[in-house]
């Protein structure tokens, strides 16, 4: 069995050999440290064994997150910063929806009196069942595929849940968190920015069909297990919002080249999927450009507050917020040709 100190500061492995390259590797932002004792009594309350060993999770920068293995299973535990109890019970509902309905998805662990969260330091807390596998750096044409295949069942099943959700980084929060960044930009910069916010007002209302959306879908938010999806994870920023969103944000991510253009058959291959699931509409072909844009803009955005207006942790992993300018400046300049990446 591993033993683990203070994950942020080293990990001891089984032969006693202090691996300082994978202190980097481990590295994550840690906002609310959990405490052996601490953990071994909130596991008292749940079905789940004795605690076997616990670590830090180096992907995501909203919460903090801890590998949890026990003597029956292996775990995600979350101690969510910045959600509150009430937003917490629509989104551990949701994950239970959708894994009850066959979507390949973490599903959240009940403790004993049936509830899926608890209080931890003032802050809900969640134990949530590990998926096998792990996140890709590079996707193939078959990945694209996979991920259309879940998009189009997530997005499917969605549609009979009856809890609803105002998406916290939807087109409000856009334009109160350009106001805060302007000032720190290039004046190029700005200049776009303010083009882009004018012009998605219209666009990210437009009649288009809505349901729950993950808002969230890179990469390092889903699972695979040689070469074959195992599951989304991480529904903290799921809400209902206009459906081909949340596919252009998906998109932006798995589909894109090193140059931040488009891959054609990638596009192609995700969208085809996910129709055999959920039909796409004409309507939806025509703001396809717009969306995928919509998606670049959000993401410039939350990555240049974090950059500018960083939160305290104990370690705090923040991203580059260029690659998503690059990713929207293609987007506004190839408008046009991305309409045909369609079907």
């Amino acid at each position: 069995m591993q033993i683990y100190g203070k994950i942020s500061t080293f990990i001891l492995l089984p032969d006693g050999i202090l691996n300082t390259q994978l202190k980097f590797r481990y590295a994550m932002s840690v906002y609310t440290t959990i405490e052996e004792n601490e953990l071994r009594d909130f596991l008292a309350n749940y079905q789940v064994g004795e605690l076997d060993s616990y670590q830090g999770i180096s992907d995501g920068i909203e919460n903090t997150n801890y590998f949890v293995n026990t003597r029956s299973g292996r775990y995600v535990l979350t101690i969510f910063e910045h959600h509150s109890f009430e937003e917490m019970q629509y989104y551990l509902n949701l994950m239970h929806h959708l894994a009850d309905h066959k979507v390949p998805s973490a599903n959240p662990v009940a403790d004993t009196q049936g509830n899926y969260l608890s209080h931890f330091k003032n802050k809900p807390i969640a134990l949530v069942e590990r998926l096998d596998g792990g996140s890709i750096i590079e996707t193939t044409v078959d990945h694209c595929a996979q991920l259309g295949t879940a998009m189009g069942k997530m997005h499917a099943a969605g549609l009979s849940f009856e809890m609803r959700q105002v998406n916290p980084r939807g087109p409000a929060w856009c334009q109160q968190t350009a106001q805060q960044v302007m000032q720190k930009l290039t004046a190029a910069e700005q200049s776009t920015l303010d083009e882009e916010v004018h012009y998605q007002k219209e666009k990210r209302h437009a009649e288009l069909p809505r349901g729950v959306i993950h808002g969230d879908l890179f990469r390092d938010n889903a699972l695979w297990f040689n070469d074959n999806f195992s599951g989304i994870i991480d529904f903290y920023y799921s809400c209902d919002d206009i459906l081909l969103y949340d596919l252009a944000v998906a998109t932006n991510d798995w589909c894109c080249n090193s140059s931040a253009s488009l891959n054609k058959e990638k596009v192609t291959a995700l969208l085809t999927n996910y129709n055999q699931h959920r039909k796409l509409t004409d309507n939806e072909q025509e703001y396809w450009p717009a969306m995928l844009r919509a998606g670049a803009l959000r993401f410039w955005l939350s990555r240049l507050y974090d950059k500018h207006f960083p939160r305290e942790g104990e370690l705090v992993h923040t991203k580059d917020p260029d690659e998503f300018k690059a990713i929207l400046f293609d987007r506004i300049q190839n408008s046009g040709r991305y309409q045909n990446y369609w079907l």
